[in-house]
């Protein structure tokens, strides 16, 4: 088997807090994670809110250090390299964050934001170069030429979420990360931006480590499922085991969570699912 784009082994990240007048407690976010991404696919990393998925994302990229284990990008060791290296190694790797409001420099156009990777890791020769890069790179996302001189504010949340795509894809990277790109956006845009990420995924032969707190997020753009519960990886396989025969009683849970498009399919089952948690508040009958 080729060697993987991504190796996580068994990584670890500890944050601790400082009390007044009581011991500093010790809180782990990443517990012992291990997982592998292979060139050329999609692998979702999926758990509820606090499960630790954004700081497994954020120690892979080298925003944070973790505390133990090891991350390996094609083959090397990255979990301790800095400095230079450390740069070169973060054109490779880009991320697409949650919140595209937050992400983009207010003050800067469109031009600048998605053509700073390019000026900084000296990708094009002249600006006129790096300029059919960027709009290039704006078509590719589903915004036009004319919106380059524009800044952040003018534009709707789908829309900024689709520069700050681009401004990922500007480097050429070899790895995507996209921690909740759609949870922030209202859900007539999701599907589009979701849409979107799974043509770009086809059309660059993209390597992606997606996040997402639901399962029904990554179904039709994943092929393989990592599923996380307090820190810990639970369950992970193919999309198609994951989603047909999930093991895990947390996976479970998550699959039930799903809605589906038949509102009555959908009414009969929560209506079990009362049920049950009524019978569950019932006391047992004697032996």
């Amino acid at each position: 088997m080729s060697v993987p784009v991504l190796r996580v082994e068994e990584l670890v990240k500890e944050f601790f807090v400082h009390h007044l007048f009581r011991p500093k407690e010790t809180i782990v976010a990443v517990d012992h994670v291990t997982f592998e991404v292979q060139r050329g696919s999609a692998v979702g990393l999926v758990g509820e809110s606090g499960s630790g998925k954004s700081t497994t994302a954020r120690c892979v990229l080298r925003l944070m250090d973790p505390t133990s284990g090891r991350v390996f990008f094609n083959g090397e060791e990255v979990t301790k390299i800095g400095g230079a290296d450390l740069r070169a190694l973060r054109r490779k790797m880009q991320i697409v964050f949650q919140d595209p409001y937050s992400s983009l420099n207010p003050r800067m156009r469109v031009e600048d934001i998605v053509s700073e990777g390019l000026r900084i890791h000296k990708l094009t020769k002249t600006d006129e170069e790096r300029r059919e890069r960027v709009i290039q790179l704006l078509e590719m996302v589903g915004l036009e030429k004319d919106h380059l001189r524009r800044k952040p504010s003018s534009f709707s949340g789908g829309q900024l979420q689709r520069i700050g795509i681009a401004r990922a894809l500007a480097v050429d990277p070899e790895l995507l990360i996209c921690d909740e790109p759609v949870s922030s956006l209202d859900v007539s845009i999701q599907a589009q931006i979701l849409n979107l990420f799974r043509k770009l995924q086809q059309d660059l032969n993209l390597t992606m480590l997606f996040i997402a707190h639901d399962l029904a997020t990554v179904r039709h753009l994943c092929d393989y499922i990592v599923v996380m519960q307090d820190g810990k990886v639970v369950e992970q396989g193919p999309r198609e085991q994951v989603y047909e025969s999930p093991c895990h009683p947390y996976t479970k849970d998550l699959m039930a969570a799903v809605p589906i498009p038949d509102p009555r399919v959908e009414r009969d089952r929560r209506r079990l699912r009362r049920a049950l948690a009524a019978a569950a508040d019932q006391p047992s009958p004697p032996c």
